[in-house]
This record gives C-alpha cells, sequence and structure tokens, in this order.
C-alpha cells in the first residue's frame, strides 16, 4: 500500500472519530498557543526595553553619585556630584557633545484650586536636546534664567492638562511651596521610561531649584542628583566614560573606591536585554510542558484506539498487509493529529499577539522562523509520541487479532 493511501486511510479513520480527535489535539494546541504567545511577550518587552532605553537620547552616558556598590543597596547613595563636576567635564573632555546636569525632587504643585503632583528637574538648557526632549508650545529654560534664578517652569504635557486642562498656561503663575513660577513652556508628549512618567515632569532652572526650592546642601557648589553626557560619536563612548571617570577621579581626589558612578547607554541595554532574554526563555519553555503533556495525550489515545482496532489490524494482515504499512498507518495518524493541533495553537496563539499588540504598549509579534519551528515541533511530538502504540499494533499477532473480530 503506498503513501497516499496510507494517509486517506488514516485522515478517514480521524475523521470518523471527530470528538476523540479533536480532544486528542487540544493539548497540542494548548501547548502551540502558549508557546507563541509567550515569545511574542517576550519579543515584545524586549522591544518596549529597548524603545525606554532609546527614548533617554542618542549616545548618553549618565553619571550618578555613589559607587556602584551603593547604587543597589536599598538607601540613597551619598550625593557627591556637583555642578562644577558637570562644567568641567563639558570643557576637559573633547568627545562630549553636551552636558546636561540635573537636579530632582517631587513636589506638590498648584494653580488655583487645582493641585497635581510634580517631579522637579532643575536643569540647563542642554537637556532637552541631550535626552531628546520637544517643545509644544512657549519655550525652555534659557541660559539667562540660570543666570538671574528666574522662578519660570516648562511644564509636562500631562502634567499642564492637570493644572490647566484646555487653558493656556503660558504666562500663568503656578504654586511650588512658597514661591511661584511663571509657566514659560509645555512639553511634547514624551511617555513613560522606566516606571517614570515624563510628562509629569515640570523643569526650572538649576539655579532656582538649588536656591529656592530644595536649597544648597554642599560645600563645593550645587549638589546634581546626576549627569547626563551625549557623546558625539558611538564609537567614542567607551573612550569618553573612561575620560570622564579618570577626569572625576582626579577632581574628588580619589585614591580608592569610586564616589560616582557612570552608566553606558549601551551596557544598560545589553544587561536589560540579557534579562528579558531569560525571561523570554523561561517563559517559552514553561509553556512548552503544555506540548508534552499533548504528546502523552497522543499516545494514550492512540494505545485506545490500538486495543479498538485489534480485529481490523488482524484482518490487514490476514489480506497482506505488512508490518510497516500498520506502523506507517499509525505514525500518520499520531502525526496528523499532533500537526493539526500545531496549526490551530499557532493560529490562536498569532491572534492573541495581535490583540496584545492592539491593547497594550508592547509591540509584540512572532518571526515566521519561530512559527514554522513550532509546528514541526509538534509534528515531531506527534511522531516520537506515537512509536509506542504504531510499534504495538505493528506487533500484533494476526492469528489472536482475528480470534477478537
Amino acid at each position: 500500500m503506498n503513501f497516499i493511501e496510507q494517509l486517506k486511510m488514516a485522515s478517514a479513520t480521524l475523521i470518523a472519530h471527530k470528538m476523540r480527535s479533536s480532544l486528542t489535539m487540544l493539548g497540542i494546541i494548548i501547548g502551540n498557543a502558549s508557546v507563541i504567545g509567550m515569545v511574542g511577550i517576550g519579543d515584545g518587552v524586549q522591544r518596549y526595553v529597548s524603545e525606554q532605553v532609546n527614548s533617554l537620547g542618542p549616545n548618553i552616558l549618565f553619571i550618578l553619585p555613589g559607587s556602584p556598590e551603593a547604587q543597589s543597596r536599598p538607601v540613597y547613595p551619598p550625593q557627591t556630584l556637583v555642578l562644577a563636576d558637570a562644567e568641567a567635564i563639558e570643557t576637559q573632555v573633547p568627545s562630549v557633545d553636551e552636558v546636561a546636569p540635573s537636579l530632582t525632587a517631587s513636589q506638590l504643585m498648584s494653580y488655583r484650586n487645582k493641585n497635581a503632583s510634580a517631579s522637579l528637574v532643575g536643569t540647563m538648557p542642554e537637556y532637552l536636546s541631550v535626552r531628546n526632549f520637544d517643545v509644544a508650545k512657549g519655550r525652555f529654560i534659557s541660559d539667562l534664567d540660570i543666570q538671574r534664578n528666574e522662578q519660570v517652569t516648562a511644564l509636562g504635557s500631562e502634567l499642564a492638562e492637570q493644572l490647566f486642562g484646555n487653558e493656556n498656561p503660558i504666562g500663568q503663575q503656578v504654586r511650588l511651596k512658597d514661591i511661584s513660577l511663571r509657566v514659560i513652556g509645555v512639553m511634547k508628549p514624551k511617555g513613560s521610561s522606566f516606571g517614570s512618567n515624563e510628562d509629569l515632569n515640570a523643569f526650572v532652572p538649576i539655579t532656582t531649584m538649588a536656591n529656592r526650592v530644595v536649597g544648597r546642601t554642599s560645600p563645593y557648589g550645587i549638589q546634581v542628583t546626576f549627569i547626563s553626557v551625549s557623546i558625539e560619536n558611538q564609537e567614542d563612548m567607551k573612550a569618553a566614560q573612561f575620560q570622564i571617570e579618570n577626569l572625576l577621579r582626579l577632581r574628588h581626589q580619589i585614591t580608592d573606591e569610586d564616589d560616582f558612578t557612570v552608566r553606558n547607554q549601551k551596557d544598560i541595554m545589553d544587561i536589560l536585554g540579557k534579562v528579558t532574554g531569560a525571561l523570554t526563555i523561561l517563559l517559552a519553555a514553561t509553556a512548552a510542558i503544555s506540548l508534552f503533556v499533548g504528546g502523552i495525550g497522543i499516545m494514550n489515545i492512540m494505545l485506545v484506539s490500538v486495543t479498538e482496532r485489534t480485529s481490523e489490524i488482524g484482518l490487514r494482515k490476514a489480506i497482506g498487509a505488512s508490518q510497516g504499512d500498520i506502523l506507517l498507518q499509525f505514525m500518520i495518524e499520531a502525526v496528523i493529529l499532533s500537526a493539526a493541533g500545531g496549526m490551530v495553537g499557532t493560529a490562536i496563539g498569532v491572534s492573541g499577539i495581535w490583540i496584545l499588540a492592539a491593547l497594550t504598549p508592547l509591540e509584540a509579534s512572532i518571526s515566521p522562523l519561530t512559527i514554522a519551528m513550532t509546528v514541526s515541533i509538534s509534528g515531531g511530538i506527534g511522531l516520537c509520541f506515537g512509536v509506542l502504540p504504531a510499534r504495538r499494533a505493528a506487533q500484533l499477532d494476526p492469528i489472536v487479532a482475528l480470534r477478537s473480530v
């Protein structure tokens, strides 16, 4: 009997038992849908993290106060960076393009009878280009604002909406503790970055922030929370990081442990990429257990089928069917069940990914190669778990089998 006839016979047998075949495929369907969904979600998370890092700005180095060990402790690291450090970096490191020191705090901001929690960022004009922000209306902080300690602010889009609604905020006065700030601009929407909503920021001159909002607490000048540094070329990132570290060691007279930490944007991307990649593998491996369980279900049903069809097997052998013919038929049935379940599960998984992408910020997707591999694995599972029932059917003695008729 040729392969085409075997395929037709196997298909007819499965169609004749629709309910049993459908329930047998259910495990494979769930397994495939889970694997496709988890891989798609993992890929979406990786893309989302990449976008979050890139949204910080192009070719960025972040300089944070405190050693790397202090950064990992559940306490605030010592505030060891000052504005003069940022000025020295800008003038003495040749590969640096722009430097934007920042002094941050959280305060309640009010306008008339409306209040909103604002993330205050005391900074300089360079922050706009270094951190890739844009102004929607009005203007950003200027050098003159910093020199004069002007009480002005540029509001994030969401903060402006909370305080002013549809009213034009430009020129209005907002209250912050015991001082008033004049709104000079509203930023374009930026979105969230690593859990922080950038659209709730209120940007003020760094001198105003230090002198009138949080106060000076360092004898060496204005303290800063962190320093953002943009590098002209991607190729100069490592060299710039090395030069900045040496400069700060000289300025801080460090002979032992650094009292600062320099984070490379690429290093952040690599670390987060490894974390999300491991998470994707873990999710896919967990979901793959369903495929294994589905394979056991196929083997179980096929063993039952062999018992029920003993007389059919004996009759076929009596009229000339070989062990190979019987083996092939049961193997084909197992592969059809697993491959069909794989295709249905893949369709469900891909549909779930599209729905997820439509309802969440994740740009979840799945590659055709992953789909092809998953369906192939499903077929392989049917082949592996169908071997035992098929061999049992092929090895039946035709005389014994015919006695059961």
